[in-house]
Order: structure tokens, then C-alpha cells, then sequence
């Protein structure tokens, strides 16, 4: 890895590339000692609490908890011996909105990862941009939407967008260089090396969908990406959710010059290759994170409505309060609000959502 490249890992001071002489060893100061505090009796027993959280009604959870003192004693033993090893995971294939095989780990496994994860999402958290949206605290798609149309419309209708997706990105994460990367911050082998038992496939490369720590650790591989792209590319309209991200307000020549370099960085710093890519006017808007935005409107997918009016007829009420959800800062809601109309259900529409349907109801009448 070159050393501007090493720099912007973690990003520090403006203007790495000028500043590539000197030691890396100057902006990172590496953490260790996290072994014995994250693997304390209290350590795991707070990490209990966190796995437990919308699972106690689970056989697993219950099983581990009516036993939980033996446990932790167990399980605390096992890591500081050097014993621990990871159960196997029970395998599943789910359809939408993609076809992925989940690996769904133990529930002992689960606890081990929020250990971790306590630890370590403190320390890289302050490393990422504030445009990486995916999988951090006050984030989300609606964040992320929100910031996207925000720079859309700072931008001229005849300015480009361009969009790119990594191809199959958690199956294609290099284990060898996620390894390096968790490296530049964290100095505690041991600890680390119980971090990368979360990581281990049954492939050359890739990390498991399903495990909590396969959230960090997507971040801390795109990091990179991003520091690339905001320090060295120096893009100021910039925004990422996992492995989509989009560059906003550049002119085509641009488009085309910026998809070279981004190619060029994946491949040889992270062993990564674009899925693909679309270049458009800004004007046309663009599909992210699911919604189709404009700078005056957003919707749901198509595809997303077309579930929403098949979760109403089977009068699923988790998952239409769910779509509504994802539909609620966007102009879809005045049709979802007619197919609840026109379809026999028994739905129940959380309050803020009734006080939106009545405010729509009112200007339709208005009009």
C-alpha cells in the first residue's frame, strides 16, 4: 500500500498527499490492553445485556440465560486460556433483495461479538467520514437519503452524478488487509486475533453476512475508499452507504476520469472491483439507497410499493408499519395512504403516520 494511500486510511491532517513523507506513526497512535477489559466478567456480562436486546423470547437466548452465571464463567475461561473457538454457524438463503447465504452465529458467539464490538466501535468510529452512513449510531438510510438530495440540490440541473457499487463486496473482502487495517489502530494481537475468528470464511476471502462484527468491519474496509476519494480526489458532494456510494455535482469528463482512478484504487489497495457504474445529469435524479430522488421529491422503489400493497392484503402489520417507515419523509406516502384506503385490512397506522394521512387528506380537499 503506497504511503498516501497508507495516510488516508484513517484520514488526518488536509493535504496528506503533500505531507506523504512523514511517519505514519505520527497521526496513529495505536491502542492496546483491550483483551482483559473488554474480556472482563463485567465486559461480558454487559455484552450479555446488548445480545440479548429483541431476542429473550429465542430459545437460544433463554437457554443461555437460565445458565447465564456458568456461562460467562465459562466463556471467560475459554478466551483467556486461549480455548475459545467460535460454534458453527447455522446457514440460511434468503431472496430479497438480493439472493445472500446468512451465517447465523451462536448465541454464546453473539455475546463474544458484542464484547468486541463495545470496544471497537468507539475507536474506528472517530476515524470514518461523516458521509459513511451504513451501520453507525444516528446514521441510517434516511440520514443518508436526506444528506443526497441535500447536495443535489446544491448543484447545477446539467452537473453529473456518478454512481458505483462494489461487486459482491462481503464476499470479496480481503481477510489479509481488513487484518492490516484493524492493525493501524489496535496493537493487542490477542485481542485482535479473537476479532479475526469473526472473519473467518470457509473461502480465500470474504467475511460472513449475519455477524454483527461483519457491520464494523465493512466500514473499516471502505474507510479507505472514502479518505481516497475526500483527500486525494478532493470531492466535496460525497456520500456512502456499505458498498453504494455516489459522487455528486462533477461534469462528465470527471465522471469518467474519477471512475478510472476509483477502479484503479479498489484494485490495488483492496483487492476490490466495481460491480458497475452510471453517469447521469443530475437533473434526471438518481435511485440510492432505496429511493428515486430529485432535488424537489424522493419515492420508494417501485418495487418497494409493489411489497407494501401485498403485505396490506395479507394484512401483515409489521411489515406494512415497516414500508411506511422507510416511506416517510418521501412522496410515496399520499399513494401508500389510498392502497390502505382501497384494501381490505385491518392495519393499525401508528399515530404519527395518522396525523400525516389527515394532513394529506385535508390539502387534497384544500385543492
Amino acid at each position: 500500500m503506497c504511503e498516501i494511500n497508507k495516510m488516508c486510511v484513517f484520514g488526518r491532517p488536509d493535504r496528506l498527499e503533500d505531507q506523504a513523507y512523514l511517519n505514519l506513526e505520527l497521526y496513529l497512535k495505536r491502542i492496546g490492553n483491550l483483551f482483559d477489559n473488554t474480556f472482563s466478567y463485567e465486559g461480558l456480562y454487559q455484552a450479555y445485556l446488548d445480545a440479548r436486546k429483541g431476542k429473550r423470547k429465542k430459545q437460544a437466548c433463554f437457554d443461555f440465560e437460565i445458565a447465564l452465571g456458568g456461562n460467562l464463567e465459562s466463556l471467560h475461561k475459554e478466551i483467556h486460556w486461549g480455548t475459545y473457538t467460535p460454534q458453527p454457524y447455522k446457514k440460511f438463503t434468503v431472496y430479497e433483495p438480493k439472493e445472500r447465504i446468512i451465517y447465523a452465529p451462536a448465541f454464546m458467539d453473539t455475546v463474544v461479538q458484542h464484547a468486541i464490538y463495545r470496544a471497537i466501535y468507539p475507536i474506528f468510529d472517530k476515524t470514518f467520514i461523516d458521509q459513511s452512513f451504513a451501520c453507525r449510531k444516528g446514521m441510517g438510510t434516511h440520514k443518508c437519503s436526506q444528506q443526497t438530495q441535500k447536495y443535489m440540490r446544491a448543484c447545477g440541473d446539467d452537473e453529473y452524478i456518478l454512481k458505483l457499487d462494489i461487486r459482491k463486496f462481503f464476499y470479496s473482502i480481503d481477510r489479509t488487509i481488513l487484518r492490516e487495517l484493524i492493525e493501524k489502530e489496535i496493537k493487542d494481537q490477542r485481542f485482535v486475533d479473537i476479532m479475526m475468528m469473526f472473519a473467518d470464511m470457509d473461502t480465500p476471502v470474504g467475511v460472513p453476512i449475519g455477524n454483527l462484527l461483519s457491520q464494523i468491519y465493512a466500514l473499516i474496509f471502505m474507510n479507505p475508499v472514502d479518505h481516497f476519494i475526500k483527500r486525494v480526489l478532493k470531492i466535496k458532494r460525497y456520500v456512502r452507504y456499505v458498498d453504494d456510494f455516489i459522487l455528486i455535482g462533477i461534469t462528465r469528463d470527471q465522471c469518467l476520469e474519477y471512475r478510472t482512478r476509483i477502479i484503479d484504487f479498489l484494485n490495488s489497495e483492496l483487492n476490490l472491483k466495481l460491480s458497475k457504474s452510471t453517469i447521469q445529469k443530475v437533473k434526471k435524479g438518481v435511485n440510492f439507497v432505496g429511493y428515486r430522488t430529485w432535488k424537489s421529491k424522493k419515492f420508494i422503489r417501485k418495487y418497494s410499493l409493489y411489497k407494501f400493497r401485498k403485505m396490506v392484503k395479507r394484512n401483515n402489520q409489521a411489515a406494512t408499519i415497516s414500508i411506511l417507515g422507510h416511506a416517510k419523509y418521501t412522496a410515496s406516502l399520499p399513494y401508500m395512504f389510498k392502497i390502505l384506503g382501497e384494501v381490505k385490512n385491518d392495519i393499525k397506522i401508528p399515530e404519527d403516520f395518522q396525523k400525516i394521512r389527515r394532513q394529506a387528506l385535508h390539502n387534497n380537499h384544500a385543492r
